[in-house]
């Protein structure tokens, strides 16, 4: 090493005290950021700067050390540093570290100059690798916390911790959740389902178990525009019909809407019993809701759909009136004749389809249509099955 090269190194070691301060006090001046972080975090990001500083003297005595030299200048605090400022804050504070060492020594000689402009480019460069690293083990905790949530959706067995692990995933859902179930391949464009689900107003959680795709859907709170009114939220049916492109050939079923992820379980329930039968319904569309999958999935065994059918239709159907009952139950006996109906109760037909109207109303399914004739058929033997031990409610005695 050249004497001049000594003379400068050994300069440079005693103003690394001033160089430092002035650093700390630059830093407060030009960036708003850095004055508003508590005191334990301010101090991390200048013990940052002042590492900076040091490692520049060692690396202008031996520039074959750039690599680790560069990678030591995070490795002091790189916690506290990730946690307090992003990646363009990292780099502001590069640009004020390397301003107040340039304008210090640059004028003393062009070599420092240029070693200061080699040093940044190489500080700059470590200052991505370690955020590249830090948001790549991110994105691995992400997908493993992701996939527990998942499985805890499907398999019910949610704990106290299940909101908290939600809320560390950023989860923008608000209010009603439901599940999407079908099958895809094993390489599935994560990304793609995202951006699909982002533009259709919903947020989305992803879980691949072999084949199954299972999608965790939560409706995001639709933002107005230029003094607009926030547009209606797409119904969940028509979230699931824009992701279908993600799954591969086989039934797709979503379940009902829930009031929140947390009890997203019943969907998912749901969901995958209707994936169990789907194909049973040669008229099932793709996606089809798990309710009208309901008389399949009570013939299957699954008592989530039996309880449905007794909540939703049978037990409002028997609160309300006996007489639309017994008129359902000879509607369906009849074969959805209304004549037939009318001659049995001895009413006119205009009676039997005010009765019927008014279960439509009540219940919100239309006994004229076949399938959901069909439904509300189930419903009644069910209903009847639980209540009565198989005597139908509502039928005249013989």
């Amino acid at each position: 090493m050249d004497r001049s090269k000594e003379q400068e190194l050994a300069w440079l070691r005693t103003i690394a005290g001033e160089l430092a301060t002035q650093t700390i006090t630059r830093l407060e001046e030009t960036l708003p950021w850095y004055g508003d972080m508590p005191p334990s975090r301010r101090s991390a990001v200048g013990l940052v700067a002042q590492t900076g500083i040091s490692s520049f003297i060692q690396w202008y005595e031996d520039p074959s050390s750039t690599p680790w030299i560069a990678s030591d200048v995070f490795g002091s605090a790189p916690r506290e540093l990730l946690r307090s400022i992003s990646l363009q804050e990292t780099l502001q504070l590069i640009r004020v570290v390397v301003s107040v060492v340039e304008e210090r020594v640059a004028s003393r000689s062009e070599a420092l100059r240029e070693s200061i402009l080699h040093y940044s480019r190489d500080v700059a460069f470590a200052a991505a690798d370690v955020y590249a690293r830090a948001a790549e083990a991110r994105g691995l905790w992400d997908a493993r916390l992701e996939a527990l949530v998942v499985d805890s959706i499907l398999t019910g067995e949610s704990d106290d911790e299940l909101p908290s692990r939600i809320a560390a995933l950023g989860w923008h859902g608000d209010g009603e959740a439901a599940v999407l179930v079908g099958t895809s391949d094993r390489v599935v464009d994560v990304d793609q389902i995202r951006r699909t689900a982002r533009h259709a107003g919903a947020d989305v959680l992803i879980g691949l178990q072999g084949t199954r795709l299972v999608l965790v859907l939560g409706r995001m709170n639709p933002e107005s525009k230029e003094g607009r009114p926030a547009p209606a939220p797409l119904p969940f049916i028509d979230i699931a019909a824009r992701l279908a492109d993600g799954f591969s050939d086989g039934p797709i079923v979503l379940g009902p809407p829930v009031e929140n992820l947390v009890e997203a379980s019943r969907s998912a329930r749901a969901a995958l019993a209707g994936v169990a039968v789907a194909r049973s319904w040669r008229g099932a569309s793709r996606p089809v809701s798990a309710d009208d999958l309901l008389p399949e999935r009570a013939l299957a065994g699954d008592g989530l759909a039996r309880r449905t059918l007794i909540e939703q239709i049978y037990e409002p159907l028997v609160a309300q009136s006996g007489e639309l009952l017994e008129t359902l139950w000879c509607y369906l006996d009849n074969g959805r004749s209304l004549e037939a109906t009318a001659r049995e109760l001895f009413v006119h037909p205009n009676t039997v389809r005010y009765r019927l109207k008014k279960v439509t109303e009540l219940i919100g399914w239309n006994a004229t249509g076949a399938r959901e004739a069909l439904i509300l058929q189930s419903a009644l033997i069910v209903g009847s099955i639980a209540q009565h031990g198989g005597r139908r409610a509502g039928r005249p005695k013989k």
